[in-house]
């Protein structure tokens, strides 16, 4: 049997000591590496993210509400364009249809007098 100088037994306790410290280091890193760890965080950042973009936005509102008001009208009618456009096309399409007609009824009428 071998007997170990005090020096040797604490170099090798020493050495235990920080393969421990090592691994447990390596187990935190493994963990905050891991993809539930890192969604998780992702998460959270885009919600406080998120939350303070609306609470920007509803102070901007609060202390320009024309201006606000102003603007969603304008997005408004950016997006709603095209059935706008149909809508303005129909309406004169019946105005034009109402004054042929009116103009074809006094025509009628001239020509009976």
């Amino acid at each position: 049997m071998k007997v170990e100088t005090p020096g040797v037994a604490a170099a090798r306790f020493e050495a235990d000591r920080a393969r421990s410290q090592l691994m447990m280091t390596a187990h935190r890193l493994q963990a905050r590496v891991s993809p539930g760890t890192l969604a998780q965080n992702a998460w959270e950042g885009a919600k406080d993210k998120g939350a303070n973009l609306a609470e920007n936005a509803v102070d901007a509102v609060r202390s320009r509400p024309l201006a606000a008001t102003g603007i969603v009208a304008a997005i408004t009618l950016f997006l709603a364009r095209e059935p706008l456009m149909d809508l303005a096309g129909k309406a004169t399409e019946k105005v034009r249809t109402r004054t042929q007609k009116k103009k074809t009824r006094t025509k009628s009428t001239e020509k009976v007098a």
